[in-house]
């Protein structure tokens, strides 16, 4: 059963999260180490998410500056086959346009349907860091709807090479994301949404939303997919406030507001310890809400840490 036919037909609201992978030099040891404490709460299935490269420069001996591209992180495909085959969970690694061509593409694709991981979040990625833009790779996606097509043409048995025989078409499940406040390049939330349907339209099975702090941005987002025509699954995004760089850290990320309530409570803290119960306790009667308005799914961000998400689950789950 793909993750999408799951959250059609699921009877309560699943719990889900997002992993990044860890830093170049560290051990598997550290993913598995946030996975094991939510365990107890019947994972429907585990986000592992892409990183690009990132350009560096580095000052030499000599005064001249060095630029370097380097991955600081391992690895996709790899970690997600260790996660589906230790712990039997079903795993969507995210596939992303940026930092890749088709062939590599492909090649990562082709990977993943050797492993037998066929559901999979497709993405743009983020802009380059260095320069704040995003620019596609020569022969690569602009935008997610393009890497979406390359996927659903591998579902059909069409590669890039069309000298390839015996050909075995794969069969990938894929999401998409969405924006309840609006993607930061969208002119505006209908444009957003209708490239959204755009996405479905060509395949995609279900939704997953960015982060939000106020539920009636994901409501009034539904409500504008739903009058679009978008009937598929639209899984809600939570992330709890953990420490009190994330007041200005996530808007200038995430380009998201933060209530005013939050943002006094988290203000009034006197330590991250204090933030951090705040942020749980936000997230809470967040995910309350939202279960009782029939969701789905709640799917959390983990960003390397599972104690506050674990604390979040006991009361929900």
């Amino acid at each position: 059963m793909t993750v999408a036919d799951k959250l059609k037909n699921s009877q309560k609201p699943l719990f889900s999260f997002e992993l990044l992978p860890p830093l170049k030099g560290n051990h598997i040891q550290a993913i598995y180490n946030t996975i094991d404490p939510l365990l107890e709460f019947d994972p429907a299935y585990i986000n592992v998410t892409y990183h690009r490269e990132e350009v560096v420069y580095k000052e030499l001996k000599n005064g001249l500056i060095e630029k370097r591209t380097i991955r600081k992180r391992p690895g996709t495909v790899g970690i997600a086959a260790a996660i589906k085959y230790k712990y039997k969970i079903d795993v969507i690694p995210h596939i992303i346009c940026a930092g890749f061509d088709k062939e590599e593409t492909e090649n990562a694709l082709i990977d993943l349907h050797f492993l037998e991981i066929d559901n999979i979040l497709v993405l743009r990625g983020d802009p380059d860091k260095s320069t704040g833009k995003f620019m596609p790779e020569p022969n690569g996606h602009s935008y997610a709807i393009d890497l979406l097509r390359q996927i659903m043409n591998m579902n059909k048995g069409i590669y890039l090479d069309e000298d390839l025989k015996n050909i075995t078409p794969t069969h990938f499940s894929a999401g998409v994301a969405g924006y309840p406040e609006k993607h930061p390049e969208a002119p505006n939330l209908e444009t957003d949404i209708m490239f959204l349907k755009q996405k479905i339209d060509e395949g995609a099975e279900y939704i997953v939303t960015q982060m939000f702090f106020d539920n009636n941005h994901y409501f009034n987002f539904v409500s504008k997919c739903r009058e679009m025509g978008i009937t598929v699954p639209i899984v809600p995004g939570i992330k709890p406030i953990s420490n009190k760089t994330h007041l200005t850290q996530l808007p200038k990320t995430f380009s998201i507001d933060l209530p005013q309530d939050l943002v006094k409570e988290v203000i009034r803290c006197n330590s991250n310890s204090d933030v951090k119960k705040v942020g749980i306790e936000w997230a809470i009667n967040q995910c309350k809400e939202l279960i009782q308005n029939g969701v789905p799914s709640i799917h959390f961000y983990t960003m390397g840490l599972s104690d506050n998400i674990a604390e979040i689950a006991k009361n929900i789950y």
